[in-house]
């Protein structure tokens, strides 16, 4: 079996790198399809600071830490590995496939590698939006509208979406304040948000005040502060892959603007032969289902690639002259 092939020539069928959503769906997937699959996660969760996950079916609410755990436990049962450990390079193997070298030395060989590592989010340099991220400064409607509804929100400009993320919070609350920081609106942006009374707050913000663990406003660089009890403010998002450096894969910016992400085709290979991604690193607006979702669907893809290699080597080894294949026959008889 697959296993034992994998067992005896040293090397893994998939290596996954990251073990977040995308990445424990791809290995479940994978290892139910009778591969040999290895996880090396380095336990840094983008959505940790989150106190639940939302718009999952099934699983709405639940800790984002709780969600991966049992995701870990699932894979196992299937015969997956999972090892904390954080991946710094990928290079191509003398014998086809690629070796995976962790911080520790080391080294892996893979068929094939599958890059799920997710996204950093750069918050804007204001005080009071790291301490209060995830809780009381949050990024996504779908992700946080509903907690924060009919609340005094108040969106911090700092990128291409911020007028977007705008309207959107307009969904969940009459009461959103748009802080320009500076930044030059547009005649039509600037209708759009007034138009849907969103108020505008020109010049630079200098803080988000806290009262211990709570918002209660936006400072601005004149001195005046707004009343707001919610902050949004959009991360530009820079994808984890680095390591891909010694194969020539580099992330690019994204078509949305918001950052950057790996380039894949329809099944989730990227431009690389044999290195697969998908998740967060390909789509940065993935919740966690979608992240869930890409992660199965690039695995079936993936499976059916080895398939395919399987087939064509098959299919060599049965065009051997017809002798060949009478001795062989004739050995695995006796």
């Amino acid at each position: 079996m697959t296993q034992e092939r994998t067992q005896d020539t040293g090397r893994w069928d998939v290596v996954v790198i990251g073990g977040g959503a995308a990445g424990l769906n791809a290995a479940l997937m994978l290892a139910r399809a009778r591969r040999s699959v290895l996880v090396l996660d380095a336990g840094e969760p983008r959505n940790a600071p989150a106190d639940a996950v939302h718009g999952l079916l099934g699983r709405e609410g639940t800790p984002p830490a709780e969600l991966l755990e049992r995701g870990r436990e699932e894979v196992r049962a299937y015969g997956g590995e999972i090892v904390t450990t954080r991946v710094d390079d990928v290079s191509r193997a003398e014998a086809g496939g690629f070796t995976v070298t962790t911080a520790e030395g080391r080294a892996v060989a893979a068929r094939r590698v599958l890059v799920t590592t997710g996204l950093v989010d750069e918050l804007p340099d204001v005080p009071g939006v790291r301490e209060q991220w995830g809780h009381g400064v949050v990024h996504c409607p779908y992700c946080h509208g509903w907690e924060v509804r009919d609340r005094a929100i108040g969106v911090l400009a700092g990128g291409p979406m911020s007028v977007h993320q705008a309207l959107l919070f307009r969904q969940w609350s009459d009461d959103v304040v748009f802080f320009a920081r500076g930044t030059t609106l547009s005649g039509d942006d600037r209708e759009r948000l007034l138009a849907r009374g969103i108020r505008i707050v020109e010049g630079e913000v200098t803080a988000v005040d806290l009262d211990g663990d709570r918002i209660t406003g936006v400072r601005s660089a004149d001195g005046s502060t707004t009343a707001r009890d919610v902050v949004v403010a959009g991360p530009r998002m820079t994808v984890r892959a680095g390591f891909l450096a010694g194969v020539g894969l580099y992330p690019g910016e994204h078509p949305s603007g918001a950052g950057d992400h790996l380039a894949v085709d329809g099944r989730g290979e990227t431009d690389v032969a044999g290195i697969w991604a998908a998740g967060n690193v390909t789509d940065p607006s993935a919740q966690v289902g979608g992240a869930a979702a890409a992660g199965a669907f690039t695995a079936a893809q993936l499976n059916g690639d080895l398939v395919q290699e399987e087939t064509r080597l098959a299919v060599a080894a049965y065009r051997e002259p017809a002798d060949d294949r009478a001795d062989t026959t004739v050995a695995t008889a006796r």
